[in-house]
């Protein structure tokens, strides 16, 4: 219970950090199509990874409850595609990446570590 814990946390604050990149990127690359259309799939993978935690607060089973950590797991994963996939054409610098790209791979290890735990239970 005690990493439940921790991913309703990490996941709401990089959600929170998704979004505030999404406006740094919208306003520094104005007009730019590339990168809207890229930060729009962050930002949509992003954000949903906390909001299937926050689901499976209330789920109806254990299998409802692994199946929203996987889902949110697979979110995680597509939000690090996006995330490489601007730092390799260069929207998003080193520095801009390295903390935010860290953050998505500790939630992920998080994500398996729970699920794990919850299915050998």
């Amino acid at each position: 219970m005690f990493e439940n814990n921790i991913i309703h946390k990490l996941s709401k604050t990089f959600a929170v950090r998704v979004v505030k990149l999404c406006s740094h990127l919208k306003k520094t690359y104005q007009f730019d199509y590339i990168v809207e259309t890229m930060a729009k799939q962050m930002l949509r993978s992003g954000t949903s990874i906390g909001a299937n935690v926050r689901e499976s607060k209330a789920a109806q089973s254990t299998a409802d409850f692994i199946s929203k950590m996987k889902i949110a797991l697979k979110e995680g994963d597509e939000c690090i595609y996006w995330l490489e996939l601007l730092h390799d054409t260069g929207y998003l610098n080193e520095t801009e990446f390295t903390s935010i790209y860290n953050d998505n791979r500790q939630i992920n290890a998080t994500l398996v570590k729970i699920i794990n735990s919850t299915l050998n239970r």
